[in-house]
């Protein structure tokens, strides 16, 4: 399998990308992932900044899941079960301090909730990264999950 993470943003907090980038890292025998980091929009009104990200997003992926609070909660064997059933490529979107606007949410193939908390655009990063290493190993029956 093959995933692709747009998020909004660089990851400023070295601790939070020293932690992405030890799962991306151990990530690799198991799947494909690339990050891609849309630009986010600073000193704007937080609907421009919102559309003018979601056009990015939009030339980047044209079919993605969206991660959001709101989303659909799923343990980590479901989560693992949701990763296993996708075939191809599939593309993850995180939102910036704003989130993202409502468009990019109709657009999404769905929602899916890192947690029911809520995290900084930053923190959901790291937290979704360890779970697609979690769910990659539950494919692979490695002892990570137990």
């Amino acid at each position: 399998m093959k995933a692709r993470i747009l998020w909004v943003g660089k990851t400023k907090e070295k601790y939070l990308t020293e932690g992405i980038n030890k799962y991306l890292k151990m990530l690799e025998p198991y799947m494909q992932v690339e990050i891609i980091e849309i630009k986010e929009e600073k000193d704007k009104p937080a609907e421009k900044a919102m559309a003018e990200e979601a056009a990015r997003i939009f030339k980047r992926s044209t079919g993605y899941f969206l991660l959001d609070e709101r989303g659909r909660q799923m343990s980590s064997a479901e989560f693992a079960e949701f990763i296993r059933d996708r075939q191809q490529r599939t593309d993850f979107v995180l939102g910036g301090p704003y989130g993202v606007s409502q468009e990019v949410k109709d657009r999404s193939a769905g929602m899916i909730s890192v947690s029911k908390m809520t995290l900084t655009h930053e923190m959901a990063r790291l937290f979704f990264a360890e779970q697609l290493y979690r769910a990659a190993t539950i494919i692979k029956g490695k002892g990570y999950h137990h």
